[in-house]
């Protein structure tokens, strides 16, 4: 079950990943006109750009029916993907408000208001997720020749279809249900205000080993429970000092906090070992600084010092929660770096985003003094402090690596760590992991792995393997890719 989610959060990725572009889109259309409309009424150019923007936004739940059908499926072919699309298209219409009326025979306006919501994050990835059981199901089956023209690959969206229309009329009696229990979910947290956002902010850093936070993140970040905070504060509709407040606190913690965890790591590793840390702390904490991506700085440490990551987790609460009690708001399209605040401090919701730069450099001090006090305190095995031995040989390994040549080396080694093609059976990737399935997990030897610098290692299952790599993980894998290539 475990690693069905990791592979459903996987696959969240490749959607996600566009968020991006729409926030630059609207950002620069609100940075020429921050029209408190939110459309850019005064400026057609800002019209254009912030229109632009929200034809992403808006539409993210179909990104998320055709990534998942994508992402899940055994093969990761176009079929699939369209299939989910088919499975998106075929719901949302049989649930529309105007076609519930229909069945019930009652007013448009007097359908329950759950129907309203259909075209949400969750309809969209379960379409995905229905629409990668029809392809890993159907993509090779036969029919008679009288119906092959519609075998194997052109069966599946017409299975999904079909599909679809029997969850359709599942959900007409078990969605208004769903929909109430998330909205309360929701709203128990929202009601809380500050304390709701510190919370959301400590499980979702908690549950960032598993790759769960994407499910948590999808309650609060998009329109699976009404809350929308990403989409409304780009669209710049909510309240000012309230929307994005589940946003806002990720911005001290991974521009200033977690670079200064790292200095403090670096300046506490060992004399020897200070250089090798440092080559991967700067470019971590500069990667969390400048684009919110967190995962290489925090899988380096999150093994080899699981308590010292739990404090990491409070503070990151600490800051969701002390943000949101001063209704400091600003917002991100992917993740609390630079690029995104830089963005979004002119929209019309952001409140005061200067304050979270103070915030952040607040937090910069105290996460500096006491991870620097943590770890000599408790002889916390950060990078550059582990033990000798492990170093020594990764130094030898080290040494073998040509400049040149960095990922193909590096991918070499990572595949022969992971027992090489007798072991692998396959590899993906996300945005900063490799993602590996192995038939025996005694054969991986971690030591070889490691001596490639990479930050950590994730054993997520008796066969599921992660590979913490960092933002240059798409070369590693496609060099990884070449590999198996030469093998097959």
């Amino acid at each position: 079950m475990m690693n069905y989610l990791q592979r459903l959060g996987r696959s969240l990725m490749l959607p996600v990943a566009v968020l991006p572009a729409a926030a630059i889109l609207m950002g620069i259309g609100y940075w020429i006109d921050p029209s408190p409309t939110g459309f850019g009424s005064g400026n057609p150019v800002a019209a254009f750009f912030v229109n632009a923007g929200s034809s992403i936004i808006d539409n993210i739940s179909i990104l998320f029916a055709i990534g998942v059908a994508l992402g899940m499926s055994k093969d990761k072919d176009g079929s699939a993907a369209l299939s989910g699309l088919v499975g998106y298209l075929v719901v949302t219409t049989l649930l529309s408000t105007d076609t519930v009326a229909l069945l019930q025979g009652i007013e448009a306006e007097n359908v329950n208001a759950a129907f309203g919501s259909i075209e949400n994050a969750f309809i969209g990835m379960l379409s995905g997720i229905i629409a990668s059981m029809m392809y890993n199901r159907f993509s090779h089956v036969k029919l008679p020749d009288a119906l092959a023209f519609f075998s194997g690959k052109r069966l599946v969206p017409i299975m999904t279809a079909f599909s679809m229309m029997i969850i359709s009329g599942v959900l007409f009696f078990v969605w208004p249900v769903i929909y109430s229990g998330l909205v309360s979910f929701a709203e128990s947290i929202s009601q809380l205000g500050a304390a709701g956002a510190g919370l959301y902010g400590f499980f979702n850093r908690l549950l960032i080993p598993t790759g769960l936070h994407h499910a948590l993140n999808s309650v609060f970040w998009f329109d699976v429970a009404g809350i929308n905070d990403i989409g409304n504060f780009w669209s710049g509709e909510g309240e000012k000092g309230v929307t994005g407040m589940y946003q806002a606190g990720f911005f001290p913690i991974m521009m200033f906090g977690l670079p200064a965890a790292a200095l403090a790591m670096y300046h506490t590793a060992k004399t020897k070992r200070k250089k090798q840390a440092a080559s991967l702390l700067l470019a971590a904490g500069f990667a969390a600084f400048f684009t919110g991506v967190t995962e290489p700085l925090e899988f380096s440490f999150m093994f080899l010092a699981p308590a010292l990551y739990f404090v990491h987790a409070v503070l990151t609460g600490l800051s969701l929660a002390i943000a949101a009690f001063f209704n400091w708001t600003a917002g991100f399209g992917f993740s609390a770096g630079f690029i995104d605040l830089f963005l979004s401090s002119r929209l019309p919701l952001a409140n005061e985003p200067y304050m979270l730069v103070v915030q952040g450099l607040v937090f910069a001090v105290i996460y500096y003094f006491l991870f620097r006090f943590l770890i000599k305190k408790f002889d916390m095995k950060t990078p550059g402090r582990e033990s000798d031995e492990d170093l020594d040989e990764t130094d030898k390994e080290g040494e073998e690596v040509s400049s040149d040549q960095k990922f193909t080396a590096m991918a070499a080694q990572i595949y022969e760590g992971l027992g090489g093609d007798g072991n692998v059976t396959s590899v993906d990737n996300c945005v900063t992991r490799l993602r590996v399935e192995v038939d025996d997990m005694n054969k991986v030897d971690e030591a070889k792995i490691k001596s490639t610098g990479v930050p950590g290692i994730n054993i997520v299952g008796a066969h599921s393997i992660q590979v913490i790599v960092g933002t240059n993980v798409q070369f590693v894998a496609d060099e990884v890719a070449k590999i198996r290539g030469k093998q097959d």
